[in-house]
């Protein structure tokens, strides 16, 4: 059964702890059984590419590497807060901002 995160593909979060502490930028990728995700412009690698068919040169390239969920949190409108979940007015469960309460989308 896979883990169940309140971060979702798309979303804009901040960096809390790490080397790349401060930064923000949207969600790229998650990996839900190491409980990670990659960040765009967060954590960027060198990594070593042999020349190949598609890439005849080779070189170093620049990615993103992912870090762990925990070190991240959900930005909305400028404010950085954990997020809950809740039943709406249908009954259906929606994700929220603890720190002021806002319905995240």
């Amino acid at each position: 059964m896979q883990k169940k995160l309140n971060i979702k593909v798309g979303d804009t979060v901040r960096v809390i702890s790490g080397e790349s502490r401060g930064s923000e930028g949207k969600v790229l990728v998650i990996d839900r059984a190491k409980s990670r995700v990659t960040v765009e412009g967060v954590n960027v690698v060198k990594k070593h590419v042999k020349p190949s068919a598609s890439n005849p040169q080779g070189g170093i390239e620049e990615k993103e590497a992912g870090i762990h969920i925990s070190n991240i949190m959900l930005v909305v409108g400028g404010v950085a807060s954990k997020v809950g979940r809740k039943a709406d007015a249908n009954g259906k469960l929606v994700r929220f901002l603890k720190k002021n309460g806002e319905v995240v989308k």
